[in-house]
């Protein structure tokens, strides 16, 4: 999803945030809570990360300076989708959205230095029902535009379960 720009010779304004607009494509979630992460240098992978029931979050990402390799998983166990991801680059330049539903674990490596990150969600954030699993699950198979030797991670991350090991989540 693009949300539209409206420019002049002074710059641009968007409305990158309307609810009739989502719900005409599908989406009627009811965001409660904003987030936004900054990540000083480029390589910064942040995932992949998700919520259990019953505070799973589904979240709207964009970039607001900078640009991202932005991943969703599936990790519905009874989709025929299950462990396939999609990625897709955001940046602030485009204006690019991402809407990632329940069931779906999320992650970004950044793509430039000086990245920043909103996105709104649709559960409140739940220290324990907070999850992640590998980034560089081989099973998964992403394509990330860093190796393990150059991503600058979490130790939760770099800690987290391949997605085989980890119980039924949705």
């Amino acid at each position: 999803m693009i949300p539209g720009r409206h420019g002049d010779n002074r710059g641009w304004f968007s409305e990158v945030y309307r609810a009739d607009r989502l719900a005409q494509a599908g989406i009627a979630n009811l965001f409660v809570q904003d987030n936004q992460s900054f990540s000083a240098p480029a390589g910064t992978l942040r995932g992949l990360h998700f919520q259990t029931p019953p505070a799973a979050q589904a979240k709207l990402v964009r970039v607001l300076a900078g640009a991202i390799l932005d991943v969703a998983v599936d990790i519905r166990r009874s989709s025929p989708t299950f462990g396939k991801y999609v990625a897709v680059r955001l940046d602030a330049e485009g204006g690019e959205q991402l809407f990632v539903p329940h069931g779906f674990a999320h992650g970004f490596c950044t793509l430039e230095p000086n990245t920043m990150v909103a996105y709104k969600v649709d559960a409140y954030y739940s220290p324990a029902h907070d999850r992640a699993i590998a980034w560089n699950d081989p099973e998964i198979g992403i394509s990330w535009p860093v190796g393990e030797a150059e991503a600058s991670l979490s130790a939760k991350d770099r800690a987290a379960p391949r997605l085989a090991d980890a119980p039924e989540l949705f």
